[in-house]
């Protein structure tokens, strides 16, 4: 369940998951502010996890990939604040403010230290979902711009990426995808990630590693797959997900016909 109030430009989101467990895949256009209101949320990447609980406020990058896994905790449904923070008002932010700190920030998902100015921000913003009616698209602007200043106050050196308005640039293709095949989007978005046309990419991707890529995807994440069942001893409901595959139909499927037996009976 969510509830956004919204302007023409600006968004707030307050999510609510009442089931004990839920994930999901992203990459967000723009930059978003998170704060866990009640639950657990657990920040999936490829070489690290952030575990983030109530009361803790994470900024999420715009081009970032990654998994969110949602819990109950303490008994309480996982709940969380979203400010959407776009890159037309952050444009027009910029032409008005002075950077504060010239250095470029490496774009990674942040934990923002426990701050007053924070807590303040968000307490001032639930009672906005109790509304019964749209909250003036004026004071949701007003709300982002003062969630902007804040951060700045926070990070002294976000500026260098809320004020970084490039798109992602061609990289290393054969080394983004090793470290993030486990993540079930689209070829679509692992194009554009790796700063190349879906063609470009395709092509891209043959050059490297002699075959397509959805040959390739599957290959890597069965492996993965069989090394979680045989070593790390899970079940496979526990595994399908976490190697890329959207259903447990589908990778029982492809398991048994990569390896000729089911998930369940590992030699």
């Amino acid at each position: 369940m969510a509830q956004r109030q919204v302007s023409a430009y600006a968004e707030m989101v307050l999510t609510c998951n009442e089931d004990f467990h839920c994930t999901g895949e992203k990459v967000l256009q723009e930059h978003a502010l998170l704060r866990v209101v009640s639950g657990q949320l657990t920040v999936i990447q490829a070489e690290k996890s952030t575990i983030c609980e109530a009361g803790q406020t994470l900024l999420f990058p715009k081009n970032q990939l990654f998994t969110l896994s949602k819990q109950c905790y303490d008994g309480r449904p996982y709940k969380s604040v979203i400010i959407s923070l776009p890159t037309q008002l952050l444009r027009a932010f910029y032409e008005k403010n002075t950077l504060k700190d010239l250095r470029p920030a490496e774009a990674e998902i942040l934990k923002l230290d426990q701050d007053a100015l924070l807590d303040s921000l968000f307490a001032s913003m639930l009672p906005y979902f109790d509304l019964n009616k749209p909250l003036p698209e004026k004071l949701v602007e007003i709300k982002t711009h003062e969630a902007i200043e804040i951060l700045r106050n926070v990070r002294p050196d976000i500026d260098g990426i809320l004020s970084d308005f490039s798109e992602p640039g061609k990289i290393n293709l054969a080394d983004f995808m090793e470290k993030n095949y486990m993540f079930n989007i689209s070829l679509d978005k692992f194009a554009r990630l790796t700063g190349r046309s879906l063609t470009t990419f395709q092509r891209d991707f043959k050059k490297a590693f002699e075959m397509s890529p959805q040959r390739w995807l599957t290959r890597k994440r069965l492996a993965l797959a069989h090394y979680q069942l045989s070593e790390k001893r899970k079940r496979p409901v526990d595994v399908y997900f976490e190697t890329g595959f959207e259903n447990l139909s589908h990778f029982s499927y492809a398991f048994k016909k990569q390896f000729g037996y089911p998930p369940t009976m590992l030699p």
